[in-house]
């Protein structure tokens, strides 16, 4: 605890509740705020060409004089995936570990930040010392190594964000957590734990990564072609197992995709990961090699791995097609925006020919922390008010129940949505208000330029189609010069709708007539009629609403 008594905190998520990825967490002691991650999400099936999704900062642009730090969990794009767009508008150090901050420095280079960026290693021994509090961190276990849990040591007690973990008694190394700090942190007292939810529905304890690790060796062995691997790019913990069983099996492993190129590159040269010098090799010398001597390991350039297999079985890859013989391994659980390409992709694969492997239903191996492991966690820590985060709201209600079994009332526990202040003040934790939050959708080199409209209207033009009326008008003579022309784009097809065409031309023809004769007119009048029209005449005959734009020229 700290000696400084202080007066006011507060706890804002601007993603990752409600939601799967996403995560930014702000937390504010007194006057000053900190950032708890900030990471992307992957786009659902109803953002139509988006790319990625970041939170929205708005609140945290009008306060950023107040803002004293980025501290970051792991380094999987979950949480420090919008970390470039966030540096864009405010000015704060960034705290990680040694993988973390090296992982972020690489995004940097892609999209610079204005300024010199302060970055500080961190460790599970490190203290940083701030106004209103101080800060320390313990490790945690997560597919990617270095993973660190965050604590704010306030006058009530300590703040414990988690970030994303599970507890594996077989973990080694940097993936191994500090269970003893951890106890030490619970008995000096925990005043609110913020814990991920995303396993909070499956019962039992996750299942060890040590079952990856054979379900690999006994593919590898088999096989008797090419195996493709599908895995995330920061996923470090698949990586590793993926070369060490290669090397024992004599293949050699090719990378597909440039966020995985970067991430075992840097793993390599930090040392991460670790395999023999010849293992590797570039894509274009896989035809060198026989084809039970390689693994081919795919991703995605936002580091997600549906979009470059998709792209492999489509044949749109210079260098590798899927074919018959190729044996395919799915060693992820696919977000519930990707289950729909997920079964797509399996069905392509499985047309061309490939063996398709996932993980078996009775043993499923995930990232994130199972029920028993969630209330470990809990007893751990002791909080005295709980937050569930990092997951959809059923998880999060999953989560709270859990919290519930292991002791904490119920009204110390907050479900808190976007947005949503919860704070400690006068010796009282209750939701005060509201401040801005919600999605910023990236498409392209446009960040937030694309907002529900543009979504409805990407939505229209995937359903119906778009239906164009050009026209030219003299205006000094009030007539019409030429047209009205009509162009259509996925509505009707036009060579078989040649009466539907005259008639819309017609209509649109008698509307412009109806108001050029006039003394004064209004361009959008006509415009606005022409839609009414057509749109009622085009819903009668073909039951279709495509998106009407009248064009109106004139000289």
């Amino acid at each position: 605890m700290t000696k400084k008594k202080n007066e006011v905190i507060r706890v804002i998520p601007l993603g990752g509740v409600g939601e799967i990825g996403k995560a930014m967490y702000v937390v504010e002691i007194d006057d000053e705020i900190f950032i708890c991650d900030s990471g992307l999400m992957f786009p659902q099936d109803e953002m139509l060409g988006i790319d990625i999704v970041i939170p929205d900062i708005a609140y945290l642009e009008e306060n950023k004089d107040r803002v004293k730090g980025i501290f970051l969990t792991h380094g999987h794009e979950s949480a420090i995936g919008s970390i470039a767009y966030v540096l864009q508008k405010i000015k704060a150090p960034v705290y990680g570990s040694k993988l973390t901050i090296a992982l972020v420095k690489e995004r940097l280079k892609e999209l610079p930040a204005p300024y010199q960026v302060k970055f500080f290693e961190v460790t599970n021994r490190s203290r940083m010392n701030f106004n209103s509090t101080y800060v320390t961190f313990f490790h945690t276990t997560h597919s990617v190594p270095d993973s660190l849990a965050i604590v704010f040591h306030t006058s009530e007690g300590a703040i414990v964000y988690t970030g994303d973990f599970k507890f594996d008694q077989s973990a080694r190394g940097k993936f191994k957590p500090d269970l003893g700090k951890m106890a030490q942190v619970g008995e000096e007292g925990v005043f609110l734990l913020l814990s991920e939810s995303v396993e909070a529905e499956r019962p039992g304890h996750t299942t060890t990564e040590l079952v990856i690790e054979t379900q690999l060796q006994k593919t590898f062995h088999n096989a008797e072609g090419r195996v493709l691997i599908a895995v995330y790019a920061s996923n470090f913990s698949r990586i590793q197992q993926v070369l060490t069983q290669a090397q024992k099996t004599n293949r050699k492993v090719a990378l597909v995709g440039k966020s995985l190129e970067r991430s075992v590159n840097l793993g390599l040269q930090l040392g991460y990961l670790k395999t023999a010098e010849d293992t590797m090799i570039a894509v274009n010398e896989i035809a060198k090699y026989d084809e039970h001597e390689v693994i081919i390991l795919v991703t995605g350039n936002q580091g997600e791995p549906l979009d470059a297999l998709e792209k492999l079985v489509r044949k749109h890859h210079r260098d590798i097609k899927i074919k018959e013989g190729d044996t395919v391994l799915f060693t992820f659980t696919p977000s519930p925006a990707m289950e729909v390409q997920m079964s797509n992709t399996m069905n392509l694969l499985a047309k061309a020919g490939a063996t398709i492997l996932t993980a078996s239903k009775n043993v499923h191996v995930s990232s994130h922390a199972s029920q028993e492991d969630l209330k470990l966690m809990l007893n751990l820590m002791k909080p005295k008010y709980f937050m569930p985060v990092q997951g959809e709201y059923r998880m999060l209600i999953a989560h709270a129940k859990i919290a519930q079994q292991v002791g904490i009332p119920q009204h110390q526990v907050f479900i808190a949505d976007k947005g949503d202040i919860v704070e400690y003040k006068s010796g009282r934790m209750r939701m005060s208000g509201r401040v801005t939050a919600g999605n910023v959708l990236i498409d392209g080199i446009g960040v937030g330029d694309v907002g529900n409209i543009v979504l409805r209207d990407r939505k229209l033009l995937s359903q119906d189609g778009i239906f164009i009326v050009v026209v030219t008008l003299n205006r000094l003579d009030k007539k019409i010069a030429s047209g009205p022309e009509i162009l259509s784009r996925g509505f009707v097809y036009v060579r078989e709708s040649e009466e539907l065409m005259e008639e819309s031309a017609k209509i649109a023809r008698n509307v412009i007539e109806k108001y050029v004769g006039k003394e004064t007119f209004e361009w959008t009048n006509i415009k606005q009629e022409i839609r009414d029209t057509l749109n009622s005449y085009l819903f009668q005959k073909t039951k279709r609403r495509p998106m009407i734009i009248p064009i109106i020229m004139e000289y």
